[in-house]
């Protein structure tokens, strides 16, 4: 069976260290520059530490290169990819494919920002020299399938985690609107704000329809039922969301989906058990509830209009709201399904005020349905609140972290006065160690036995031994100090060699001719990609937007429609498309068209208005 991969992020090196230790596989981070979370940037000494650490349990560490690059940052880019070949990365993940000509001796992977959503894109990309392809993520399985049946190299996809409403690296709305490029890692979250909803009702008159709705912004991912499903459809890589995201809501949702994984069956590509920790579940940390997204080809309710935030769990309907000298006691009744949630001391609560916007406080002293705090403004009877800090579980995960042993059989034989201990790790390393043993022989052979049993099955370090056998033909009496001599020099010794670690996988470019026209879609941003692909036949009639600025542009396409979202959808007719609808925020229209022959939705700049356009929000 082909082994998977459990792919965590990480922002920083303490974050990595944790999700390795809860059962990740692999760990994506960012160097110091040119990843795609301009804030979550690290110094080459810590991606160093971690790879160390990843490496005593086969892990692999990815390096995120994958930003556009622009002429006069190419020396640089290449200067740092290889400061992260000599701190031990395992791969680079990729968007611009300058760095196919840095001369890197690992494997690259082409990132989902390179936008491969059919089976012509991922040959391509496969063609280039590129030994993995990270799969966008608004596919159905059958499309996933299409594209494993087009390419013979390793396939990963988003399994967690927050989804962006355009297909990635094709989106260029924070570039239009502050000059801040998604494709450099700069991204403002445009597709998180609240706007009003309007339709054209005549050339130049608008009426509102919607007002105040986070009508851009996707629920999270959540596709752990449907691993099997994946890993049958050929995907090797199962990738979690969140390079800004807090240690606990990595290390929660690691756990939860290496758990997963592990009911699958099939083999993992690094070595260890987790051992303790905690009980996950991801619906205790971040989240803007969860959808599957178009996994199975259908359209469902994939937006979180009412809050692009982290809103949690419903805990109640407020009853009534008491305030004096800054401080407000909130009394709760029964949320909207009639349950009654225990509430701790530090939780944290949100509301949506009437203007839209998301509101959060922690309680300081939670009782019963009784919540003390400091004073917030906007919330008042009748209004539903919800928890969305569960302070109870957050001091769990603190107080009981993960640990990831490495298992490893030991067989000892006594001949002659001298103990042969031999040790053989779940990886394959085996090492041995010889000790003088005295002379006298245990007269209870059974309780010897049992000592020594007891006392090599200990973990040392991160080695859980096991006692495999033993060869005597009579134990000589040693005490437990003796014993466990010997099992922490099995252990030193086990340390000094390096784990036998699942290959990765390695590209091989080949021979394909490209003859359609690239647009600034293709994000040709620098002179040694642009040679790349005229060496193959391409023809660039645009550079890349964040250079061009093309007006009239798509700035956005997406497979999420905001007409299905409201149950607005005319039908599908082949050749016809919806009339647009307007987004409006702060004086700043957008356009929505609806491509309806494929379904997709497109969102283009629109001319600058006033925000006192007429009509009445319905």
């Amino acid at each position: 069976m082909q082994e998977l991969e459990l792919l965590a992020p990480a922002r920083n090196l303490d974050i990595g260290i944790a999700a390795i230790d809860c059962g990740a596989d692999a760990v994506y981070i960012a160097g110091p520059a040119f990843g795609a979370r301009q804030a979550a940037g690290n110094p080459m000494e810590d991606i160093e530490k971690l790879c160390r650490h990843a490496h005593r349990y086969g892990a692999r560490i990815f390096l995120t290169l994958n930003t556009l690059i622009y002429d006069d940052e190419l020396q640089t880019a290449r200067k740092m990819a290889h400061d992260a070949e000599d701190a031990g990365v395992d791969a680079f993940i990729v968007q611009d494919l300058a760095v196919l000509r840095f001369g890197l001796r690992v494997p690259l992977h082409a990132s989902t920002q390179c936008a491969i959503r059919t089976p012509e894109k991922a040959r391509m990309m496969e063609s280039l020299g590129f030994s993995r392809l990270v799969l966008e993520r608004q596919l159905s399985l059958d499309t996933i399938r299409a594209i494993r049946g087009a390419v013979s190299c390793e396939l990963e996809s988003f399994v967690h985690g927050a989804l962006c409403v355009s297909y990635s690296g094709n989106c260029y709305l924070s570039e239009y609107l502050s000059g801040r490029s998604a494709n450099r890692g700069q991204c403002v979250q445009a597709c998180r704000s609240l706007y009003d909803l309007e339709e054209e009702t005549a050339p130049g008159k608008f009426r509102r329809i919607g007002r105040n709705k986070a009508y851009l912004s996707l629920k999270d991912l959540s596709l752990k039922s449907w691993l099997p499903q994946l890993a049958d459809a050929g995907i090797c890589s199962f990738k979690i969301e969140g390079r800004l995201k807090s240690r606990s809501y990595v290390t929660n949702a690691v756990r939860e989906y290496s758990m997963a994984l592990d009911g699958i069956g099939a083999p993992r590509v690094s070595f260890g058990s987790v051992t303790g920790g905690f009980t996950p579940d991801t619906s205790k940390t971040f989240n803007r509830d969860f959808t599957t997204l178009y996994i199975d080809g259908k359209r469902s309710r994939w937006s979180s209009l009412d809050s692009a935030g982290n809103l949690g769990e419903e805990v109640g309907k407020v009853l009534s709201v008491r305030r004096s000298a800054g401080e407000m006691t909130v009394l709760l009744g029964p949320s909207a399904s009639g349950g009654v949630t225990p509430l701790h001391n530090g939780d944290g609560f949100a509301f949506i005020s009437p203007g839209g916007a998301l509101t959060g406080f922690r309680g300081s002293v939670c009782t019963g349905n009784r919540i003390q705090a400091r004073n917030v403004d906007g919330l008042s009877a009748g209004m539903s609140l919800y928890r969305n800090i569960d302070s109870s579980f957050e001091k769990e995960l603190e107080a009981n972290p993960c640990k990831r042993l490495l298992n490893a059989k030991v067989k000892l034989s006594f001949t002659d006065g001298t103990l042969q201990a031999v040790a053989v790790s779940e990886d394959g390393r085996r090492v041995d160690a010889m000790f003088d043993v005295p002379g006298v022989v245990a007269e209870n052979q059974e309780r010897m036995s049992s000592l020594l049993k007891a006392q090599i099955g200990k973990t040392s370090g991160i080695w859980s031994f096991t006692l495999e056998s033993i060869e005597s033909t009579g134990l000589p009496l040693l005490p437990a100090s003796f014993i466990n001599s010997v099992r922490r020099e099995l252990a030193g010794k086990l340390d000094s060699l390096p784990c036998n670690c699942v290959p990765l996988t390695r590209g091989k470019v080949t021979d394909r001719a490209e003859s359609t026209p690239l647009t600034y879609k293709d994000n040709v941003a620098n002179r040694i990609s642009a040679e790349i692909l005229r060496e193959r036949g391409a023809v660039i009639s645009e550079k890349a937007y964040e250079i061009s600025h093309q007006d009239g542009v798509e700035l956005m396409r997406s497979k999420y429609c905001v007409r299905s979202q409201l149950g607005l959808c005319p039908g599908r007719k082949q050749g016809e498309n919806a009339r647009p609808l307007y987004l409006v925020n702060n004086g700043r229209r957008l356009r929505l068209s609806f491509d309806c022959a494929v379904c997709e939705m497109t969102v283009s700049a629109a001319p600058d208005i006033s925000l006192k356009t007429p009509g009445a929000t319905s």
